[in-house]
């Protein structure tokens, strides 16, 4: 009976888990959906008004860390240029849950009219606040 019991708490945790790891993915889907639409407005659905930006760009001269404004952020986005055709493509997910708190992995390769552009990992921090997950902070490498 003990094996039983033991054999349904691990059913039911691992759905739990694959549950939770399919809403981070999903919040983060609907992230990158606003941000290949150049709509502002949906990725902030998805992000915590206090987001916080970083990027560390790598290249043959060293690293650079930068720091980017929200608001900078999501200004650029809708800026720019119907013109041009950009796509962040993610390659995995990697999630991590403890409680209220959730990482992602995800790495990327990022193509500007259909030519790879650069490469890297993107990390997302998320809380999860009133049963939803918000994106609080962003941290990506770059790479050519």
């Amino acid at each position: 009976m003990i094996k039983y019991f033991l054999l349904l708490m691990v059913c039911f945790s691992t759905t739990t888990i694959q549950a939770q790891n399919h809403e981070i993915e999903a919040t983060i889907k609907l992230f990158f959906e606003g941000f290949h639409q150049r709509d502002s407005t949906k990725m902030k659905t998805v992000c915590s008004e206090n987001l916080v930006l970083h990027s560390i760009s790598e290249s043959e001269k060293g690293s650079k860390f930068s720091v980017e404004k929200a608001s900078n952020f999501y200004k650029s986005i809708a800026t720019i240029p119907l013109s041009m055709k950009f796509e962040e493509k993610i390659l995995s997910y990697k999630v991590q849950i403890d409680g209220a708190m959730a990482h992602a992995w995800t790495p990327y390769e990022f193509y500007v009219n259909d030519k790879l552009s650069h490469s890297g990992v993107n990390s997302f921090q998320l809380f999860k606040e009133n049963d939803v997950w918000k994106v609080v902070y962003i941290i990506d490498t770059r790479r050519k």
